[in-house]
């Protein structure tokens, strides 16, 4: 499944007993083909995280992530409080640190980059984040962004009350930053990035980047960097006046490289990678996994390496397809009941689409956020599937009073699990970045139609090459397209 937000249920960490998130094998995502590329310096990510996002097969940019990283953080203010660098694999325009002192860049954003001097000032501003202690400000408050969080923005206070968002467990960047924290770390972004040779007014460039991707409704991907980072329209100015005058006290010029940026990237996913999981015409296809189901009309999904979510657009009821291990249905089942504490657990055996399965119906009962007491928080309808030696849970819950209506809905998702057999649907692959090469006098837009972009997507293309459509080229000089 796709990078979004874990959630954990609020009868205490379901994930844990359904999905132990040290396992090898993240069963939703089917990532065990692929080794993942830990970071070879400095601490490992958080496991929390790692199940939130996954991590980027791509030793190459990992490499480079963790040289630059440990290169920046040694001339930092406080080189013992960054501990290490992670690539994530989401599509998400992102770069964020959490309070342990791990950077982590997704590869949505490595792929929106131009040339290192833009990394370099967007790692110098999240160690910044750092060295000057934000996160550790921050969750002393309590200030927790969820302005990105499926669970924090769609969800009613009643239904979301069952879930907490995995941030607040791990902390995982999402911490909204004030206007002085911003300032404080754009001034030693540039101070980092410059201090290792490159040019920081870059750093303010891409803030044009996210600006316009944020802007433009055609974008393939969104970015919650100035969710978590907010922009305002006095930073651009500010970050090119510091860079100024750092270029002026290097006494030198200070490197940009854009071609060996460029040609590095060469290959890199691009946007939501189908193979582990998407959704068309109101059904959730997984290429990896070979099954289908439908999604209830009108609702908005999210998808993780570790779950698949679907909420009612109005914050009444949600379903979470979630992994739920080999144990066999029964034991599944119990442990299920254990950890949502249903009571009045009514269970019965049944078979969906040729796969042996068990519904549950009961109540969840847990402390009134109101009066304190314990009481009844919601009202589940769950169905545990099994799937070859492979269990999957479609967790359903809404209030007591909802429950009528929205229990036909939990029901035809789950009934409607099945094979998937389409060979269309099972071999839909990723797009991903290619490098190419302009001729002298070609306008980008001329560039992109000649490698057959449609022109749908020349905007798109435009910011994430930091241009304008009509951009005159020169030759020879490198530039960006996607496909297959």
């Amino acid at each position: 499944m796709q990078p979004t937000l874990s959630f954990f249920l609020r009868a205490g960490a379901l994930m844990a007993v359904l999905l132990p998130l040290g396992s090898a094998r993240p069963a939703v995502s089917h990532r065990s083909a692929i080794r993942p590329v830990l970071p070879v310096q400095g601490a490992q990510p958080d496991p929390q995280v790692v199940a939130q996002f996954g991590l980027l097969n791509n030793t190459k940019l990992q490499n480079y992530i963790d040289s630059k990283g440990m290169q920046m953080g040694k001339i930092s203010d406080r080189p013992a409080d960054v501990k290490g660098f992670t690539i994530v694999d989401s599509p998400i325009i992102n770069a964020f640190a959490t309070p342990d002192g791990h950077v982590y860049f997704t590869r949505g954003i490595m792929a929106h980059f131009n040339n290192e001097a833009q990394f370099s000032g967007v790692l110098g501003h999240e160690i910044g984040h750092i060295t000057a202690r934000h996160g550790q400000k921050q969750q002393t408050r309590s200030t927790i962004a969820n302005g990105a969080l499926i669970l924090g923005s769609i969800l009613s206070k009643r239904v979301a009350s069952i879930a907490q968002p995995a941030s607040q467990v791990v902390g995982l960047g999402l911490l909204k930053y004030g206007r002085d924290d911003e300032n404080e770390s754009d001034k030693l972004g540039v101070k980092y990035s410059s201090a290792i040779g490159y040019d920081p007014a870059s750093m303010a460039d891409f803030f044009l980047t996210l600006a316009r991707t944020e802007q433009s409704s055609g974008a393939a991907t969104v970015p919650t960097f100035l969710s978590s980072h907010p922009n305002s329209a006095d930073r651009y100015t500010n970050v090119k006046k510091l860079a100024q005058q750092a270029e002026q006290q290097a006494g030198r010029q200070l490197a940009v490289n854009r071609d060996q940026y460029l040609r590095m990237i060469e290959g890199l996913p691009y946007g939501d990678n189908p193979r582990e999981g998407y959704v068309e015409s109101s059904v959730f296809y997984h290429p990896d996994l070979k099954f289908q189901f439908p999604i209830p009309q009108g609702w908005k999904s999210q998808n993780s390496p570790s779950q698949f979510q679907m909420a009612e657009p109005n914050g009444k009821a949600v379903i979470v397809l979630l992994p739920a291990g080999s144990k066999g249905l029964d034991e599944t089942a119990q442990a299920l009941v254990e950890q949502l504490k249903i009571q009045n657990a009514q269970a019965q055996k049944t078979t969906i689409n040729g796969f042996q399965a068990i519904a549950i119906q009961g109540d969840q009962v847990g402390q009134d956020q109101q009066t304190g007491q314990q009481a009844i928080t919601a009202r589940t309808l769950s169905f545990i599937i099994q799937d070859g030696q492979n269990l999957y849970a479609f967790v359903g819950l809404t209030s007591p009073n909802d429950f009528n209506t929205y229990a036909p809905q939990f029901q035809r998702t789950a009934q409607g699990y099945k094979r998937l057999t389409d060979a269309a649907k099972l071999n839909r692959q990723p797009e991903k970045v290619r490098i190419k090469t302009a001729k002298a006098g070609q306008t980008l837009a001329q560039a992109l139609a000649a490698n057959g972009i449609p022109s749908k997507r020349y905007e798109e293309m435009a910011i994430l090459n930091g241009m304008k459509t009509t951009d005159k080229m020169t030759s020879g000089m490198l530039f960006k397209v996607v496909g297959k």
